[in-house]
């Protein structure tokens, strides 16, 4: 008995040891330098940087593998931060806001049928293209808002996205979650965008809904900047050359260029 005690208690011991040696060879040390990066990080974890979560990043960020500014979520004064703190320059790229091209919703656009799947973008999708007969409509389940890291995307009265400018960080994760492709992201800096997707031409544009554009080049006449052109019956805004006057969005007849 006592000679089973004291076997068992040997291997313990020897157990312990190894276990011990194990830990201090194998543990891996962690950079300061990278968990006070990771800490100025969002924290979001959206994995739009393409390394999946904020430290690894960090991590990348400190080995100089990429720039400080490949989180698009990271403000511009915490881009700074990270810079002085690693000691380098900070190139900051002009923020980016994401914006719904359509105006349409419950209100304005027509149904071909009654959907009653899913209450999702990508399943209502599965069903005949969705339930709208402007095949570039959106469709109003809000994938978009479920795709949103930072609870930016809300649903109106009208059932269509609202995004909020000042929470949306430009991640692009809602551009990738909307089967119709109407979410695009915007230099933040362009206040005016064609609130429509359609490629239709005009006058099917204008059975299908109420709001859509119809490519009228009213706007374009309006424009001293030259910044407007009409694409597949639909105008759209070079944010080179627009000035952010709003004559545009005063001339609209259907009163879908709008401003964010």
């Amino acid at each position: 008995m006592i000679a089973s005690l004291l076997i068992l208690g040997t291997l313990g011991l020897i157990f312990g040891a190894l276990l011990t040696l194990a830990h201090q060879r194998l543990k891996i040390e962690i950079n300061p330098l990278v968990e006070k990066v990771t800490n100025l990080l969002p924290g979001a974890n959206c994995g739009t940087c393409g390394y999946g979560k904020c430290n690894l990043l960090a991590e990348a960020i400190v080995k100089g593998k990429v720039g400080l500014d490949l989180c698009p979520a990271t403000e511009p004064e915490v881009i700074e931060k990270i810079a002085q703190l690693l000691g380098k320059e900070a190139k900051i790229k002009e923020r980016k806001v994401a914006r719904l091209l359509c105006a349409g919703g419950k209100k304005n656009a027509k149904e071909s049928f009654h959907y009653f799947g899913i209450k999702d973008c990508q399943a209502a999708m599965l069903v005949a293209g969705g339930n709208l007969l402007c095949k570039y409509g959106c469709l109003g389940f809000g994938s978009c808002i479920d795709a949103c890291p930072f609870e930016a995307i809300e649903i109106n009265e009208n059932f269509l996205p609202v995004i909020d400018s000042e929470k949306c960080k430009g991640c692009g994760k809602c551009v990738d979650a909307c089967p119709k492709g109407l979410i695009k992201l915007f230099p933040a800096s362009q206040k005016f965008f064609v609130a429509c997707g359609s490629e239709d031409k005009g006058a099917t544009t204008a059975r299908n809904c109420s709001v859509g554009c119809i490519g009228c080049q009213k706007c374009i006449k309006v424009c001293e900047q030259d910044a407007i052109t009409i694409e597949n019956s639909l105008a759209k805004i070079d944010p080179e050359k627009c000035n952010n006057c709003g004559k545009c969005a005063e001339a609209c007849p259907k009163g879908i260029i709008k401003s964010n």
